[in-house]
């Protein structure tokens, strides 16, 4: 299961981040597919980026002049999220690849959670509601519109669209600023806490997760339990990397359906199913 999971991981960044002449020449791809947004957090201004990122895509409806209803994006989140639930952050996602391989490193004593996990989890919650939606809606930054995650917290963002526009970029390494240095920051703590603790980014801040976390429970991608089955043995809980017993497994808004549930089960009695 890991290594089809890690598989599908390296298959779609290179898809949805694939487009090479932007990374060797600093230009950012602007042809028509970029008018369509992919499943996971894509920032739009990777050079190697071909899609738009859904998170994106919705701070700059919510931030044009007069209230805009953003039904497309909307809608995009209701097909994805009732098909797949937070499998996108679990398979799909470029950044949580990134974090996966860090945590893979053989260096510190490895935790699955943060101290006081149960109030920090809601931290994405938080970034959903003041930077994605108050951030684009109203006023932020000197009285002026903004999209907040994307242009002060976006990790993403920063290692796969700022870092590789700035290598291949003169021009733009001229215009550093102190929010560069801001955002480098909050991706280097992330990168070095991904080493030690699993997918912090995913886990207490990702606004992205957070809203695919709302149809877990109703996604057609289920991890099925067979009750009667099990003999209660939480071999899944302990593989579990973010520690969910079995009747949290699939249901819980935490769960990223990476299947280490399934492979550790000794009765087979987890699998994909639809509910």
């Amino acid at each position: 299961m890991k290594k089809i999971r890690l598989s599908v991981q390296i298959v779609y960044t290179i898809l949805t981040n694939g487009y090479l002449y932007g990374f060797l020449n600093g230009k950012i791809y602007q042809g028509k597919l970029k008018y369509t947004c992919v499943p996971g957090l894509n920032c739009y201004s990777c050079p190697g980026a071909v899609g738009s990122c859904p998170m994106g895509a919705l701070q700059a409806v919510l931030n044009q002049q007069g209230v805009q209803v953003p039904f497309a994006v909307i809608g995009f989140f209701f097909l994805f999220g009732s098909i797949l639930g937070r499998f996108v952050c679990g398979w799909l996602c470029p950044f949580g690849m990134v974090q996966d391989l860090l945590h893979k490193i053989p260096v510190f004593r490895k935790r699955k959670r943060l101290p006081f996990h149960h109030i920090l989890k809601y931290g994405k919650y938080l970034v959903l509601v003041l930077l994605v939606f108050i951030g684009s809606m109203f006023l932020f930054s000197g009285f002026a519109k903004v999209p907040a995650f994307c242009k002060y917290l976006c990790p993403s963002g920063t290692l796969f669209g700022a870092l590789p526009l700035l290598g291949m970029n003169e021009q733009l390494r001229s215009q550093i600023g102190p929010l560069f240095f801001w955002k480098l920051g909050v991706l280097l703590v992330l990168l070095i806490l991904s080493v030690k603790i699993y997918r912090p980014f995913c886990q207490y801040l990702c606004p992205l997760g957070a809203v695919y976390g709302w149809f877990n429970r109703f996604s057609l991608v289920q991890i099925h339990w067979e009750k009667e089955e099990c003999i209660s043995c939480m071999a899944c809980k302990r593989a579990c990397p973010v520690e969910l017993s079995p009747e949290e497994i699939s249901r819980s808004p935490e769960c990223i359906r990476c299947g280490a549930c399934i492979t550790a089960c000794p009765k087979k009695c987890l699998h994909f199913n639809r509910p």
